[in-house]
């Protein structure tokens, strides 16, 4: 089959289109053919050996963490998946998604309800999956005021979005070209840049209740001293309701957490109800064919998309 990835660690002169044996389900995975693939920062870290220790790689291994497809066939052990149905999902450790055949988790699986687009499901997994997690965890209450940082990606847009369904106020930082579409998902669009801060201020005098970042670095540090509640209690020690998805280390040092992602078929379920009962519309900006996959990555490596970028097959 063909796969779009690398056989070592580095840019994107490392990777290429390539033939590799076809994949076999092992116990717990579903084999499906390809129809999308979601593109996303973090498939660029891993490719370039930044996520080396969490990320499982096995050479040569395609780019892409999570797809939609057709199930050809089921590992030992797997239930509720047959062949012709329609899926999306986790990849498996050690596998790519950027491939003519794919192997997912069988308990990071969901079946794609009817009126949710094949690019929409690709997109689920990682980037508005992570958005629904750290909204679980923020537990704010309605009324409440989100603050997002990188309103306009993969991530932001979902956040902005989802946040908007559980009633609460959003403002999105974003740069001005993205301003249609963070309006759109209903958040006050704030300009990204610099006084960023002091615009969130203006437009929320006595700070924010959440934040949720997908951009990291000093970004995320100064949207630490935007917030009303200085902490709030965990079960084990007291968290600041911030939330990163980009910077997990830093999001430590300044009194939050990373988001603890669940990737598991419930909740990839429950978010496809959402897009499916056209509650929420993931962003999805381009779609690239696999044989320019590598046109899908530098967008998203080099040009900051708005929303989602997927490979179809």
């Amino acid at each position: 089959m063909r796969a779009f990835g690398f056989t070592e660690y580095g840019g994107p002169e490392i990777t290429r289109l390539m033939q590799v044996e076809d994949p076999v389900p092992a116990a717990g995975q579903v084999l499906i053919r390809l129809q999308a693939s979601g593109v996303n920062p973090a498939d660029i870290k891993v490719r370039s050996g930044l996520r080396q220790g969490r990320i499982p790689v096995r050479f040569p291994m395609a780019m892409g963490r999570e797809a939609a497809g057709e199930v050809l066939d089921v590992g030992p052990g797997v239930s509720g998946f047959a062949p012709g149905d329609q899926v999306f999902g986790s990849t498996a450790g050690g596998t790519g998604s950027m491939s003519e055949l794919v192997l997912l988790e069988a308990a990071a699986t969901a079946h794609r309800p009817a009126g949710v687009g094949v690019d929409q499901a690709a997109s689920i997994p990682v980037s508005v999956a992570t958005a629904f997690d750290a909204l679980d965890e923020l537990e704010l209450a309605e009324g409440s005021t989100l603050l997002v940082l990188g309103a306009g990606g993969g991530v932001g847009t979902a956040a902005c979005g989802l946040a908007r369904l559980r009633g609460l106020r959003v403002l999105g930082v974003a740069s001005e070209s993205k301003r249609p579409a963070v309006e759109e998902l209903g958040a006050v669009h704030v300009l990204k840049g610099e006084d960023w801060a002091a615009r969130v201020r203006k437009s929320a005098p006595d700070g924010v209740d959440g934040v949720i970042d997908s951009v990291g670095g000093e970004v995320l540090r100064e949207a630490s001293g935007l917030l009303r509640r200085p902490v709030t209690p965990g079960p084990d020690e007291s968290v600041l309701p911030l939330r990163s998805a980009a910077d997990h280390d830093l999001a430590r040092e300044v009194g939050g957490s990373p988001v603890a992602r669940r990737r598991t078929t419930a909740v990839y379920a429950r978010v496809a109800e959402l897009v499916a009962a056209e509650h929420f519309t993931p962003v999805v900006s381009a779609a690239y064919p696999l044989a320019e996959a590598g046109k899908a990555v530098a967008a998203v490596e080099h040009h900051s998309p708005v929303g989602n970028v997927v490979v179809t097959a």
